[in-house]
């Protein structure tokens, strides 16, 4: 499990985003199509909560528990979040009715419009790009020649964040 700086950590880098691209990873025939969702919320279990567009087959013909993938990104920021997780389709109308935070008219388009989808977070990476202020001028030479010479985009700084493997989900 996450502990509770990194979900606190997540969270805030989410919720500064917001936009994400969302991938099913999923083998099945039928699988969702790939979209651009906005996240609803983080929650403390490391749940990332948001809608994606009800496709047109039923949805009882879909997984209801894929792996997925968020690529969070927004323009003008200095960093970018990839996360892996379990994502699942809640279609439950008592576990859509427990999200307090959404308005009443959400709520009804959930059920008939849109699909709410909860993603486990199983394996996040933090991107960093280091801006040129922090850069002295030899580290400020080398990224130029990097970027010229070898076409390599200087300055990301992976950083990674998995759940303990000892326990199993």
């Amino acid at each position: 499990m996450l502990s509770d700086s990194t979900i606190h950590f997540l969270q805030d880098k989410i919720e500064d985003l917001r936009s994400a691209l969302f991938f099913s990873l999923s083998n099945a025939v039928l699988k969702m199509p790939t979209t651009i969702v906005t996240t609803l919320k983080v929650d403390e279990t490391g749940q990332i909560w948001f809608f994606v567009n009800r496709p047109t087959q039923y949805l009882h013909e879909f997984d209801k528990d894929f792996p997925a993938r968020l690529d969070f990104f927004k323009k003008g920021k200095s960093f970018f979040l990839k996360i892996n997780g379990k994502a699942r389709i809640v279609d439950d109308p008592e576990e859509v009715n427990s999200l307090v935070s959404l308005p009443d008219e959400i709520r009804t388009q959930a059920m008939h419009q849109m699909v709410l989808v909860k993603l486990k977070i199983q394996h996040a990476e933090y991107f960093e790009r280091e801006t040129n202020d922090r850069m002295n001028w030899l580290q400020l030479t080398r990224s130029h020649l990097k970027k010229w010479l070898l076409n390599q985009e200087p300055g990301y700084k992976p950083y990674s964040f998995n759940p303990d493997p000892a326990v199993m989900y």
